[in-house]
C-alpha cells in the first residue's frame, strides 16, 4: 500500500471555515465591473443560463416574447426579460410571431454623454449561417456588423453549457446618447440566431473582462455542526484509470466488431484508492499499471469494497471484493469467464446486481458490445439475467424502498440517440417500470443515486446522446412529480458538462468528479476541489472515477424474491387497453387483440447507421410472435417467455394497427405483472371499475401464432399446420415476390406508372423497390425520429399506404389473404430489408464501418469518367439550387443523411439508392431519365440530353454502373447465390458456440437458421 500526501496549501483551502452550509450564488453573480461600465445585462462568463428561456427552451420565444423584447435597465431582470437566444428574421420555423424580433434596451442617463461610447454585444454561440447585426441608438443606425462563427454544440438545447465567448463592439458617436431616456435596439437579419453572453454599454472600446470566481469553501460546512451531512465521513474510496477513447458513453469495455484487437478503452493503468480527509493521504489498496479498475461500491458494513477489475494481461473485467485492510480481507475474485462484468452494487436482498456482457449481443447502432442487468449471490455464484434488453442497461443502484434504479437505453422504432432514461425494478428483475424521462427525448440520465433524507435522486444529465465516461451536468430529479414532468429535473451544476460520478450527502451537499479532481458541490452550483490526483498520475493520463464515502449504512428495505426458478414464463395482466395517453377517438370494443412482437438482439454490429437493415427506419429485426385476444372491457391476460424483449400493437377487427407501443417490456420467470392501459398516466388517480376485468376471471389466453420459422413458432413449438408466414420477414425473399406478382407489370423501368419502379433490382444498399417504398413514404414505421406516443392509427398497418394499396382498390389489384397478411405484418414488424443480421456490413457499395464511408468507387477510372460527364452535362441544372443534385458516384450521398429522412424530402427520390440499378445497369434511372424516348428513355429533362444509346456520354455512364455491378457481384449481398457473411459475424457465432470452432469463415452457411439458433440459445432455461 502507498500513502501519498496532499499538499498542505490545498488542505488549508479545504478546511477553511465558512459561516454557513449554503454559499450564496448571488454573491458570485454580481461581479464588480470597471468604472466605465454604464450598464451590463448578464455577465461576461461564457454562459447564457442566467437569461430568460434557459429553462423553458428556445422554442418558447414566440409565446413569451410575441412582440420582441423590451428591457428597462434598473427594472427588468435578465432571467425574466432578456432571452438567451436572439432569433433572426429568417428563423420562422420556430420563432413565429414577428419578422424582426427586436431587442430594445431602455435606460436613463443623468446627463448627455458628449464623448464616444461603446455598445458591446457579447455572445457565446452562433449558428454557422451568420446574420447581420443591426444596432440603432436613439434613431441613429450604427454600421452593420457580422458576428464570429464560434459554433454552439448543443448549447441551444442545453443552455447551462459553456460556450466560446466572443464580442462585437459598436461605436456610438459622441452626442448620440442624451440626458434622460435612451433607447438601443438590436435586430438580426440573415440566416440565424446568436446566443447571448452579455450586452453592455461602456466608455472604453473593449469587451468586458470575465470576473474571477473565488472557489467556494464547502468542506468545513459539510463536516461541521449537528446537521452537517459529511460529519461522519473520514475516508473516500475511488478508482483511478485511463479514460476510454470512444466518444460514446457506453463504449468503455470490450473490443470493436471489425477488429477485436482494437479496444474502446485501450490505455492501461488502474488503482483502487482511499482518501483520508483528516490525514490528507491517499492509500492505494490495489495498483495495477497494466490493468484497469472501476465502479467501487462500499458494503453495508463499511468494511469491504466491491468493484470491477481487469487485471493486467487479461481481457475481461470481473467482480472482486477487497477489505479496507487487505491483510485482513485480501482481494477475492467473484466472477469469471469470457465476459465483462461491470458496475456492481449490493442490494438489501442479499444479491449483487451488476451489468454484464454475458448477454451476447451488440449495440444496434455502434461497433461495441452490450451489457445488461444480471444478478448473482454474494459469492458470485448463481449468475442470472434480470433483463431482456437488446441495448444497454447501466449503473444500477438501490433505492430506499429496495428497488434498483438504473439507466435503460432503448429505441423501439424511434430515435437511436434520444431515449436513455431511468427505470426501476425489484432486485429479482420483476416489476420493471419507467422511473423518469422515457417520454421525452434528448438527454441521458445516468449514475443516479438516492439523496439521503429525501425522495429525490441525484443524477448526471449527459447532453444529447451522452458523453465519454458518462460526463455531463449534475442534476436532481424529484420523482413525486411523475415520470414525464420536465420540471422534475433540475440542473444544479454551473455551465460545465464534464462532471461525472455524483454522490449525494444531502439535498444541498454533493461530491462529483471533474477529470482528475474530486469536488464538493452545493445545490447552487458552487464548487470546491477536494482532491486532485498527483502530477505523476496525471502525466500518465489517469483520471479519477467513482468516489464513494466509506460508511457503514443501514440496508434498504428488503424485498422478497417473486420469481419461480422452475418456470420459463411470466404472466401479464392488462386491466383496460382503452385507458392511457393519446387514445382520443378510440371507441370501446374497437380493439380486438394484441399483436406481440419481439426485438431480436444483434450477434454483431459495425457502425452507427441502420444500413442495410432499413433506410432511415429500424435498427432491429422484429420477430412476429402471435396474437392474444382483448375482451370487450379492454382486459387481457396471457403468458410471455421470460427475459426477452417484447412490445405490442393493438389491432382492430381487420387486424389493422390502432395503437403501437414504442418501448419494450420483459417478464421474469413466475412473475405476475399488471398494467392499466396503453400507457396510463402515473400521476393520475386510477380509474374506478365497477366490474372485475373479465380476462382476469379465466386462465391466461394462449398466444395464437401468426408466423413461424419453418414450422416452429416463437416458443420453439412445432406447429401441426404452419402459418406460411416467416416470423422474421425478409423483403427480398418474402415481399418482393408479392410485388412481382401484382405490381411490377405497371411499376417497372419499362412501364414506370406514377414515376415509380417496384422491381427487385439491387441498388448500392437496397433494392429499387425497397428504396422506392421508403422514399415515397409508403410505410409508416416510426422512423429514426425523436418522437413517440403517436396518436392512434398513425403508425403501422393503418397508416401505411402500401397496405391500403393492397386492399383491391388500386386498379383492381387483388392479393391473396396470405399475401395481404404478409404485407401487413411486414409493415408492423419494422419494415426491414434483410431478414438476417448477416447482411450487416456486407454487399454494399459505399457502405460504412464505424461511420467511415468506403469510397473505393472513386478509385475506379470508369466512375471518375462518369463523374466528369455528369458534372459537364447535368450539374448546370442539377446543382441543388435549380433542382435536386444528382449523385455523381455510387457512394455519393448528395449531402443528405440516410439515418434521418425528413418526411417528403424530395432529395431521397433522386438518391443513389434510386438512380443506380446494379442488377440491370441499362435500366438505371440515371441513364433512362435523360435518354430520348425513341431510344427507350424517359426524356425527364424536358428534352433528350442523351439522343441515343450510342452516345459516348451514355456509354461512359453505363460503363461506370457496370463496373459497380461487377464489384457487387464480387462481394455479394445476403440474397445473392454464394453469399458468405463477414468473418466477424462467423467469429462471434463461434464464440457463442453456435458454430464449431473449426468452421472455415469462407464456407457458405444458412444464416436464417443460424440466427434462430443464436436467438434461442439466449432463451430462459428452467432450473437455472
Amino acid at each position: 500500500m502507498k500513502f501519498i500526501p496532499v499538499p498542505a496549501l490545498l488542505l488549508s483551502l479545504l478546511l477553511a471555515a465558512v459561516p454557513s452550509l449554503m454559499v450564496s450564488s448571488a454573491a458570485l453573480a454580481a461581479p464588480a465591473f470597471a468604472p466605465d461600465v454604464i450598464f451590463s445585462i448578464g455577465q461576461p462568463d461564457g454562459y447564457c443560463a442566467e437569461f430568460a428561456l434557459a429553462k423553458d427552451g428556445y422554442a418558447a420565444f414566440p409565446k413569451k416574447f410575441p412582440k420582441g423584447v423590451t428591457y428597462e435597465v434598473g427594472k427588468s431582470k435578465p432571467e425574466r426579460d432578456w432571452p438567451f437566444l436572439h432569433p433572426s428574421k429568417q428563423d420562422v420555423s420556430w420563432a413565429k410571431g414577428g419578422e424582426t424580433h427586436p431587442f430594445t434596451i431602455r435606460f436613463q442617463s443623468g446627463k448627455a454623454i458628449e464623448e464616444p461610447t461603446t455598445f458591446v454585444i457579447g455572445y457565446m454561440g452562433t449558428q454557422g449561417d451568420l446574420s447581420n447585426i443591426h444596432v440603432v441608438v436613439n434613431g441613429t443606425r450604427l454600421p452593420t456588423q457580422v458576428p464570429q462563427n464560434v459554433g454552439f454544440g448543443d448549447i441551444v438545447h442545453n443552455p447551462t453549457r459553456k460556450g466560446r465567448p466572443a464580442a462585437n463592439l459598436f461605436t456610438i458617436p459622441a452626442g448620440t446618447l442624451k440626458q434622460g431616456a435612451n433607447t438601443i435596439t438590436i435586430t438580426l437579419e440573415g440566416k440565424s440566431w446568436i446566443l447571448y453572453d452579455y450586452v453592455a454599454l461602456r466608455k472604453e472600446a473593449k469587451p468586458l473582462a470575465a470576473p474571477e470566481r473565488p472557489e467556494a469553501k464547502l468542506l468545513a460546512a459539510f463536516r461541521n455542526g449537528p446537521d452537517a451531512p459529511m460529519r461522519d465521513v473520514q475516508k473516500i474510496v475511488f478508482a483511478v484509470r485511463a479514460s476510454g477513447t470512444d466518444e460514446h458513453w457506453y463504449a468503455n469495455f470490450g473490443y470493436y466488431a471489425f477488429d477485436e484487437k482494437l479496444k474502446p478503452a485501450p490505455n492501461p493503468g488502474g488503482k483502487l484508492c482511499l482518501y483520508d480527509l483528516d490525514t490528507r493521504q491517499i492509500q492505494t489498496l490495489l495498483d495495477d499499471p497494466q490493468g484497469a479498475v472501476r465502479d467501487p461500491q462500499v458494503h453495508y458494513s463499511g468494511k469491504k469494497i466491491l468493484f470491477s477489475y481487469r487485471p493486467g494481461g487479461t481481457e475481461y473485467y470481473h467482480l472482486y471484493e477487497i477489505g479496507l485492510d487487505p491483510k485482513e480481507t485480501p482481494l477475492r475474485q467473484l466472477t469469471d469467464g469470457e465476459f465483462d462484468d461491470i458496475e456492481p452494487t449490493y442490494s438489501a436482498s442479499g444479491k449483487i446486481i451488476f451489468v454484464s456482457r454475458r448477454a451476447k449481443r451488440w449495440v444496434n447502432c455502434w461497433a461495441t458490445p452490450v451489457a445488461i442487468l444480471y444478478g448473482c449471490d454474494l459469492d458470485g455464484k448463481n449468475i442470472h439475467a434480470l433483463s431482456g434488453n437488446i441495448e444497454h442497461d447501466n449503473t444500477p443502484w438501490p433505492l430506499p424502498d429496495g428497488r434498483i434504479l438504473y439507466t435503460r437505453w432503448e429505441y423501439v422504432d424511434r430515435s437511436q440517440v434520444h431515449y436513455h432514461h431511468l427505470w426501476a425494478m425489484n432486485p429479482d428483475g420483476t416489476r420493471q417500470m419507467v422511473y423518469y424521462g422515457n417520454m421525452h427525448p434528448g438527454r441521458l440520465y445516468i449514475d443516479s443515486k438516492p439523496i439521503p433524507g429525501s425522495e429525490k435522486i441525484v443524477s448526471i444529465f449527459s447532453p444529447g446522446h451522452g458523453r465519454t465516461e458518462h460526463a455531463g451536468n449534475v442534476g436532481i430529479i424529484d420523482p413525486r412529480l411523475g415520470p414525464d414532468e420536465k420540471s422534475a429535473a433540475k440542473i444544479i451544476s454551473r455551465g460545465k458538462s464534464n462532471f461525472r460520478d455524483p454522490w449525494a450527502f444531502s439535498e444541498h451537499a454533493f461530491m462529483v468528479v471533474d477529470q482528475s479532481r474530486m469536488l464538493l458541490l452545493d445545490d447552487n452550483g458552487s464548487e470546491q476541489t477536494l482532491l486532485e490526483l498527483p502530477q505523476e498520475w496525471r502525466e500518465k493520463k489517469l483520471l479519477l472515477h467513482e468516489p464513494r464515502p466509506v460508511l457503514a449504512q443501514k440496508p434498504e428495505r428488503a424485498t422478497a424474491d417473486q420469481t419461480v426458478a422452475t418456470m420459463s414464463t411470466g404472466r401479464l395482466m392488462l386491466t383496460d387497453v382503452y385507458q392511457g395517453r393519446n387514445m382520443a377517438g378510440i371507441q370501446r370494443g374497437e380493439i380486438k387483440k394484441l399483436l406481440i412482437l419481439e426485438s431480436l438482439p444483434k450477434p454483431i454490429n459495425y457502425t452507427g447507421g441502420m444500413e442495410p437493415l432499413s433506410w432511415g427506419g429500424t435498427f432491429t429485426l422484429e420477430r412476429i410472435v402471435g396474437t392474444v385476444p382483448v375482451d370487450p372491457d379492454g382486459s387481457a391476460n396471457f403468458d410471455l417467455p421470460a427475459e426477452r424483449s417484447f412490445f405490442f400493437v393493438a389491432l382492430d377487427e381487420n387486424d389493422l394497427s390502432v395503437k403501437r407501443m414504442q418501448s419494450f417490456l420483459s417478464v421474469m420467470p413466475g412473475e405476475v405483472n399488471s398494467c392499466v392501459g396503453c400507457h396510463e398516466e402515473r400521476t393520475a388517480s386510477p380509474p374506478r371499475y365497477t366490474n372485475f376485468p373479465t380476462a382476469f376471471k379465466r386462465p391466461p389466453s394462449p398466444i395464437t401464432p401468426v408466423a413461424d420459422f419453418r414450422g416452429v413458432d416463437a416458443f420453439g413449438k412445432k406447429l401441426a399446420v404452419p402459418t406460411g408466414i416467416p416470423d422474421v420477414i425478409d423483403f427480398a425473399r418474402d415481399v418482393q415476390p408479392v410485388l412481382d406478382a401484382h405490381c411490377v407489370s405497371c411499376h417497372s423501368p419499362d412501364k414506370r406508372e406514377g414515376r415509380i419502379s417496384l422491381v427487385g433490382h439491387r441498388t448500392p444498399f437496397y433494392s429499387v423497390s425497397y428504396a422506392t417504398i421508403t422514399a415515397w413514404n409508403l410505410v409508416a414505421d416510426g422512423r429514426n425520429r425523436p418522437q413517440s406516443n403517436y396518436a392512434p392509427r398513425t403508425l403501422g398497418s393503418s397508416a401505411s399506404r402500401l397496405v391500403k394499396l393492397s386492399d383491391g382498390s388500386h386498379y383492381g389489384t387483388k392479393l391473396t389473404e396470405r399475401e395481404k397478411a404478409l404485407i401487413r405484418l411486414w409493415c408492423e414488424s419494422g419494415a426491414a430489408y434483410p431478414g438476417t443480421y448477416a447482411a450487416l456490413s456486407s454487399g454494399m457499395i459505399g457502405g460504412y464501418v464505424r461511420n467511415n464511408q468506403n469510397k473505393e468507387d472513386l478509385k475506379w477510372p470508369e466512375v471518375q469518367a462518369m463523374k466528369q460527364t455528369l458534372q459537364q452535362n447535368c450539374a448546370s441544372c442539377h446543382n441543388g439550387k435549380k433542382t435536386i443534385r444528382l449523385p455523381l458516384t455510387p457512394s455519393d450521398e448528395t449531402n443528405t443523411t440516410w439515418w434521418v429522412i425528413p418526411t417528403g424530402d424530395p432529395r431521397h427520390k433522386f438518391s443513389r439508392q434510386i438512380v443506380y440499378d446494379l442488377t440491370a445497369p441499362d435500366k438505371s434511372l440515371l441513364l433512362l431519365a435523360p435518354l430520348a424516348k425513341s431510344a427507350g428513355g424517359y426524356e425527364s429533362c424536358g428534352a433528350a440530353v442523351l439522343p441515343g444509346k450510342d452516345d459516348p456520354r451514355y456509354q461512359t455512364i453505363l460503363a461506370a454502373i457496370e463496373r459497380t455491378k461487377a464489384r457487387l457481384d464480387e462481394i455479394k449481398r445476403f440474397d445473392m447465390p454464394g453469399f458468405v457473411p463477414p468473418p466477424q459475424y462467423i467469429r462471434e457465432l463461434k464464440k457463442y458456440q453456435i458454430l464449431p470452432k473449426k468452421h472455415a469463415p469462407e464456407t457458405p452457411v444458412d444464416t436464417y437458421a443460424l440466427e434462430q439458433q443464436y436467438w434461442r440459445s439466449l432463451w430462459r432455461k428452467e432450473d437455472r
